[in-house]
C-alpha cells in the first residue's frame, strides 16, 4: 500500500512531465487575460525546470513511501505525503474548472490520484493505523512544492545554452 503512493505519483507526474512546459507556454495568453495580476513572466515553466522539479519531488515521494512501508503506514511523513497527494488531486480538478479546460495533471487526478488516496486511507483505517492530523500535511504541501520549484530554478537557471554544434 505504501509503495502505491510512489507508483500513483509516478503515473500522475508522467502526465505533468509530458504536458506542463508546453501547456504553460500555450495557455499563458489566456491566463494573462483571465488573471492579469499574476506575474506570469516569473512563473514560466521550461521543460528542464519541470523535469528537475518532478525529479526532486520524486525523491520526496520515494522517501515518504519508504517510511510508510517501513512503519506500516504509521510514519507521519508518509501520512502527510498521502494527504498532500490527495489534496493535490482535488486542486487539479479545481484548476481545470477555473481554467475551463485541460490543465496538466487533470486526467490522472480523478482516475489515479484521488482513488489511490481514498483507497490508502481506507486501508490504513481498516488496519487500525492511527491517522495523524491532515492539517500539517495541508500546511506543508505548499512549502514542499515551493521548495521543489526553488530548487529546480536554482539547478536550471544560469545554465549555459549549448548550440547544436556543441559550442556555448
Amino acid at each position: 500500500m505504501a509503495w502505491g503512493l510512489l507508483a500513483a505519483w509516478a503515473v500522475h507526474d508522467a502526465e505533468e512531465l509530458a504536458t506542463m512546459a508546453r501547456w504553460t507556454r500555450a495557455a499563458r495568453p489566456r491566463l494573462e487575460e483571465r488573471f492579469p495580476r499574476v506575474p506570469w513572466e516569473r512563473i514560466e515553466v521550461s521543460q528542464a525546470h519541470a523535469s528537475v522539479a518532478i525529479g526532486l519531488m520524486g525523491g520526496v515521494m520515494a522517501t515518504a513511501s519508504a517510511l510508510g512501508a517501513r512503519t506500516g503506514g504509521r510514519s507521519a511523513m508518509f501520512q502527510a505525503a498521502l494527504a498532500g497527494f490527495g489534496v493535490h488531486g482535488v486542486v487539479h480538478l479545481a484548476q481545470a474548472a477555473l481554467f475551463r479546460g485541460y490543465t496538466p495533471g487533470v486526467v490522472t487526478a480523478p482516475v489515479v490520484v484521488i482513488p489511490y488516496a481514498v483507497w490508502a486511507w481506507r486501508r490504513l483505517r481498516r488496519a487500525g493505523v492511527p491517522a495523524t492530523g491532515p492539517g500539517a500535511a495541508v500546511a506543508a504541501f505548499p512549502l514542499v512544492l515551493a521548495g521543489v520549484h526553488v530548487g529546480a530554478h536554482a539547478l536550471t537557471s544560469g545554465r549555459k545554452k549549448v548550440r547544436r554544434d556543441g559550442r556555448s
